[in-house]
Formats: C-alpha cells, structure tokens, sequence
C-alpha cells in the first residue's frame, strides 16, 4: 500500500500537535493527532517517507527553563547564584558571536556572567595568571576558555590550568579520564547534549549499535565514552576507515562529527536508525550567497532515519545549554549541596 504524508503542520515549539493526513489511493483519512512536550516533530517531504525531526531549538529551551527554575530555588534557599567566567583572547569573529551568545543566555537564566576579553597579543603567562585568578574566585564556578586561541599560546597548557572542578568544557585531562573510566566528572556539552537528546528519543540504548564518525578529543571521544557507558555496541569511525557507507548502515545509531560537509549520505543509513548531525559548515550557494549545512547530507538521509537532527536547530543549541547544565551542576557540587530536583 502506498502510503504517503500529505499534510503536516508543527504548531509550537513546547506542544506539538500535529494533524497527519494520510493518502490511501485516492481515498483520504484523518489518522489521528500526536501531542508531544517538547518531543519532535514530523518532516513533510511529499511522496517520502516520514522522517521525525529532532528538534533541538525546542529541546535547548526547554532545559534551559529548567535551568532557571533551579537556580531561583537555589538562591532561595542557599543564596548561592552560579556564576560563569569566559575568557576570550583575541577578535575572532565567530568566537565573539558565540561568546555573546553565552553571556546572554547565562544571564537569562539567573546566573553571574563574568566575560574577560583580552587582545590576540595577551601573553600566555598573563592568560595563565587570569586563569589562576578565576580558580581561586568563591563567586565563579565554571570557566570557560574559548577556542581557537592565537598561535603563540599552548592550547592544551591553557585547557589543563583550569581547575578540574570548574572546567565546565570538560575538556581537562582529569574528566577526560573520568568519562573514560566512567566515574563520575564533567562532560563536555556537545556530547552531554547529543546524548540527552538520544535519551529523550530513543530510551533505554542498551545494545545498540552506534557508529560515531570523527575521533576529535571535543566530541567523537567522549561521545563514544558515553554510547559505552548506555552499554551500546560502538564503532568509532574516521578517515582511514575501509567502507565507511557499509560500516554507518549496520548501525542503530549514527553520531556525524566529521567536519565534512554532507559527507554522510542517505544511503548510508539503515532505514530506522536515528541520525544526530554534530557538524555544522557554511557553504556556498548557487546565487553567490550561503547556507549552513551538516555533516550530514540531510535531504536523502532524512528520507530513510527514523529521526534526525537538523542543521541549523539541532545539536548546536543544546551546546550552550548544556554548558549552564554544567555550570549549575558545578555550582552545587563545589558547596556541597544537592542540585534542586
């Protein structure tokens, strides 16, 4: 039988109603309503097969409200405000963006925002001073050094001169060995977001196959790290890998963070699995203009998952509320208290 989506329509972010009508022949039939708070919606592509969108805009809010309402209870009850130190060296355009970003929605959701912009020319001895400085301040719970730094300063020195109890990135060496060893750390918040996301879709993940494309120390690691720790069956896949499409189509589960622009195509896909798009890249469009894409080629892909993420409005929003869920985590640990239920 050949059943088609003829209508869809998404009304809002936080509940979701979407009416389906299906085409049988040339007979139509309302099928039902589905009402999901904030679970994803449905992609219309005429004549394709239905496609869930995981709706990572939606997502990101959501937790971020739910930021908010434990910060207030926490000030409420400890008069304690989480407060997050960004340190920016240097005029890089797209760090700057995103660095305002943060400071934003850090203060949208109750927190301290401390921002520390400093020249291209900072000296790493006075960046690492700073950054001494930030460890020993009772007010800040979570720093946050943003990436790329200038040549001439040692990344992984910088990352690793971060307390380990405030490296709210995740990315000292410290949590990096907790996540592996799966004791209990910081998580960086692409993957932390990614999995909350695959969770809320999928559910238990116990024994799926997961394939993760990229090996970078920021998210395919520790992205893999924690398929591992939901007892999944991982697979992690980079350049050197002998038949990649034949390798992603055995999986459940596809986590693309390559940096390659729609690299994975949809016939790689299993048909079913759930696809989480980690990339995000600007190319060129045929009018001169650009557009941002994924690492996966979505159009063809989106026709065969079961779910997907889209780019933009996919992963990329849960990074930043996944860095306030660290802050806020952080912010209790460090004085001892329980994080409000």
């Amino acid at each position: 039988m050949d059943l088609r989506l003829k209508e869809c329509r998404f009304i809002d972010a936080f509940s979701v109603r979407i009416f389906v009508i299906y085409h049988f022949g040339h007979r139509s039939a309302w099928v039902g309503r589905l009402n999901t708070t904030p679970k994803p919606f449905y992609w219309e592509r005429p004549g394709k097969t239905l496609s869930t969108i995981i709706d990572g805009k939606a997502f990101s809010a959501n937790l971020r409200s739910e930021i908010a309402r434990k910060i207030a209870l926490l000030k409420q009850n400890h008069s304690l405000t989480p407060g997050l130190a960004v340190v920016l060296v240097g005029e890089d355009p797209a760090s700057q963006v995103y660095v305002r970003s943060k400071g934003k929605q850090t203060t949208e959701a109750g927190m301290n925002s401390y921002e520390h912009k400093l020249s291209a020319e900072t000296s790493q001895e006075d960046l690492l001073q700073l950054i001494d400085q930030l460890n020993s301040d009772p007010d800040v719970h979570g720093i946050l050094v943003q990436l790329p730094l200038p040549e001439h300063i040692d990344e992984s020195l910088v990352i690793n001169s971060v307390a380990a109890e405030k490296d709210v990135d995740g990315f000292h060496l410290s949590n990096v060995g907790k996540l592996a060893t799966g004791a209990e750390g910081i998580v960086p918040c692409t993957p932390l977001g990614s999995m909350m996301m695959l969770k809320h879709h999928l559910g238990d993940l116990s024994g799926k196959k997961a394939i993760v494309v990229g090996r970078s120390n920021i998210v395919g690691k520790p992205m893999a790290a924690l398929l591992l720790k939901e007892s999944c069956t991982v697979t992690i896949a980079h350049s050197r890998t002998r038949d990649l499409p034949a390798e992603c189509r055995e999986a459940d589960i596809v986590i693309a963070a390559v940096g390659r622009p729609e690299m994975v195509k949809g016939d790689w896909i299993k048909p079913g699995a759930t696809v989480i798009d980690v990339g995000i890249n600007r190319i060129e469009k045929d009018d001169g203009g650009t557009r941002l894409v994924g690492d996966v080629e979505f159009e063809t892909a989106s026709a065969v998952a079961g779910a997907i993420t889209p780019v933009p409005g996919g992963v990329g929003p849960m990074t930043i509320a996944c860095l306030l869920h660290n802050t806020l985590q952080q912010a209790c640990r460090i004085n001892g208290i329980e994080v409000p239920e």
